[in-house]
This record gives structure tokens, sequence and C-alpha cells, in this order.
């Protein structure tokens, strides 16, 4: 009679389309729960978006030789359903999809969007539609957090992600329709992403002191939140919003520059002269580095404005930590590394955004 109830358990679970054999995945991740699920292939389970840059050969893992498995980051990854959609009445657990609806839900761990929200609050410049009461679920949908049983190798490959300004801007929806007759939205020729002109600033963790990090298996004091820039970089063919992550490991420097849409959206997008000939542009028609961070007299100073993203023209301040404090890091340049498929605003770019707007070519 128990071999018999064993064995019909077990088939209702198959009329299901559950296992108990773990679903094999080729890339390095978590081991997946005992049952098959195309979640244990979604980037939120594997994490491996930043792994696969991290180990790269020209990754951060060449400085410290630490796989990225190993490190503290690794916690961060959703391995159970329960983290996003568990509640708890009376002393028992329930499955909620409100509770993974819930803005608040996803800040728990998308640190850069919760300092992002932080920084635009104390300055009064809210994101437009976390001001009309958005969250995060009514852009991003249930695939991008779930996946869609594809292995992706980063969110920002073809198919990961599907939230996309033209998912709503268009008619028949609610959200101001794209105006393709603007002068802003036809002088640019389809080259311009909607970030360049309507992300207000790039939120970047800066100057992350991996060695500390490890050491007191916290980030918080390790790292440098700033938000007053941001980069140009290209991106599928297109001039799109960027961010930088730079970290600091046994007196090594390194810098990763990517692709990143800081949710900080303006209505309104930036005017022409924001970008052509500005100030960071005229240094570079100069000959000059833009001083993107600089270190004096014991404060940390950020650009403020529109940077485009040529790296030998760009200077960063790196900082090492010495009895708790930062001091700053003279000798040796910087490694750098392209993440999430970015690329580096070309020469026909730049010769572009040297040009005052308005003044025709001769």
């Amino acid at each position: 009679m128990k071999n018999i109830l064993i064995f019909v358990f077990v088939l209702v679970l198959s009329m299901f389309g559950l296992s108990f054999a773990a679903e094999k995945i080729s890339k390095p991740t978590p081991a997946c729960p005992n049952f098959s699920s195309f979640y244990c292939n979604s980037l939120h389970f594997t994490g491996d978006g930043m792994r696969y840059w991290y180990e790269k050969e020209d990754g951060f893992m060449k400085f410290t030789s630490i796989p990225y498995n190993q490190l503290s980051c690794k916690k961060c990854h959703v391995t159970s359903c329960d983290k996003c959609h568990a509640v708890e009445r009376d002393g028992k657990k329930y499955f909620s999809v409100e509770r993974a609806r819930n803005t608040k839900t996803c800040l728990r761990c998308h640190g850069r969007e919760k300092l992002t929200f932080a920084f635009d609050k104390k300055r009064a410049s809210e994101d437009i539609h976390l001001s009309a009461g958005m969250g995060c679920m009514d852009c991003h949908s249930a695939t991008d957090v779930m996946g869609d049983g594809t292995f992706y190798e980063s969110m920002r490959q073809k198919g990961a992600v599907s939230a996309d300004c033209m998912n709503c801007h268009r008619e028949g929806d609610e959200a101001p329709v794209f105006n393709k007759k603007l002068r802003p939205h036809k002088v640019h020729h389809g080259k311009l992403d909607c970030s360049a002109c309507h992300v207000s600033s790039s939120i970047s963790c800066y100057n992350c002191h991996l060695g500390e990090v490890i050491k007191t298996k916290k980030k918080k004091g390790n790292f440098i939140p700033m938000k007053s820039w941001v980069l140009l970089i290209n991106y599928e063919g297109k001039v799109c919003s960027g961010t930088v992550m730079s970290l600091v490991y046994n007196g090594k420097k390194f810098i990763a520059y990517a692709p990143f849409f800081t949710h900080s959206i303006m209505s309104k997008g930036r005017s022409c002269s924001e970008c052509h000939g500005n100030s960071a542009v005229k240094l570079i028609k100069k000959g000059k580095k833009v001083p993107v961070v600089r270190y004096e007299n014991g404060k940390i100073i950020s650009w403020d404005g529109i940077i485009p993203c040529v790296p030998d023209k760009l200077n960063w301040a790196f900082l090492d930590k010495r009895q708790n404090k930062w001091v700053l890091m003279k000798e040796g340049k910087e490694a750098i590394q392209f993440v999430t498929y970015g690329k580096p605003i070309n020469k026909k770019q730049l010769k572009k955004l040297m040009m005052p707007f308005g003044k025709k070519k001769r």
C-alpha cells in the first residue's frame, strides 16, 4: 500500500511537469531546486550577467584570481521563489503575487536603483514615472524577472529584457505618444537612444574597494556613490546613457564602461547645447582631459554634466583605503574594460559633438 501511494504521488507531480531531477545548466550557476523550471536559466537565478564580465579575459578577476561564485556578491541572487513571493500571516507562509510586484521588494536587492531614488528625492528631481505612482513592474514584464527559459549571459543581451520606452509611448496607450516630427527626434536619424536625452544623471558605484569588501564583508562605506553626470556611450548602433564602475584591489586600478539606464527620467529632454560644444567637449577639443572625478583637500569632486565616452580623454581619481580613510592612489594606470556590449564614442561622433549646435558645416 505504501509503495502504491509513493507511485501515485510521483505520477501526480509528473502530470504537472515537475521532476525530482534538477535541470542541467551549462553555465556555473547555483544548484537548481529539486524541480524542473525555466526560472533556473533566468539572470535572477544564475547571476551570470555579473559573472560573465567579471571573469572575461579583460575582467577584474585577472587582478583578484577569485572566481565570481566565491565573492559575497553572489549571495544577492534569487535562488528561491520565496525571496519575492513569500508572505507570512498568523505564523503561516503564503504565496503572494502582490508582494512580488511591490517596488520595495525589488529595492531589497537592486541597490543602485535604491540609491538613485534617494539621490533624486534629496534634489527634488524624482523620475517622472516614479512621481506618477508607477513601480518597477509597470515597465518590466514577468519574463524580465523570471526569464523565458533561454540562458542569457547578460541583461543587455538581445531578448533578455523586454522593458522599452516604445512599449508605452505609442498610439493607443495612455502615455504621451512619441512624436517623430519633433526636431530633436528627427535630427539624429534614429541613432540616439531615448536615455541619452531623458536620463537626468547616471548613478555610479564608484571606487569599490574590493579588498575591504572581502575583509569586512560589507559594501557600505567601501565604495563612493555618485550621481552628477551622464556618460554618452554606443550600444546596439545608438548613443545611449552610460556609467562606470571602478574598482581597486591590492594597489591595482580598474574601470568598466557600460551602457546603463538609470531610473532618473525627465519628461523634457535636455537641450542640444548640453551635449554639443559643452564644457567636457571643449576640453577634449583643446587636447585636455576631462577631470570626471578628482580628489582635493580630502574631498571627492565629480563632474557635473554630459561626458562623451572617450577613455583616453577622461581622468578618474582612484582611492585606496588606509585606517578607514580614503587616500589618493598616484601611481599606475587603470585597466579598462567595456562591458554589456558598450563601445566608445568614435571620432566621427566626437567631431559632431565639437560643432556648436546651429552652425552649419562649410
